[in-house]
């Protein structure tokens, strides 16, 4: 994942900061608990898109 895309990009539902997960090939956001797809190099930034993640998941990123 490209850092300057990274630095740029925010979640689409909150506009919060995003971490990038490498082994699942996501981009995380911890405030909504939606994890956006990478598909290709490219993240697909649609919340219809974005995998809800579990509270124990969203639990473990803090």
């Amino acid at each position: 994942m490209d850092k300057a895309l990274l630095a740029i990009l925010v979640c689409p539902v909150c506009k919060g900061a995003l971490h990038y997960d490498d082994a699942a090939q996501e981009l995380i956001c911890k405030v909504e608990g939606l994890a956006y797809p990478i598909r290709d190099d490219i993240p697909v930034m649609l919340a219809e898109e974005a995998r809800v993640m579990t509270l124990n998941e969203v639990e473990a990123l803090k």
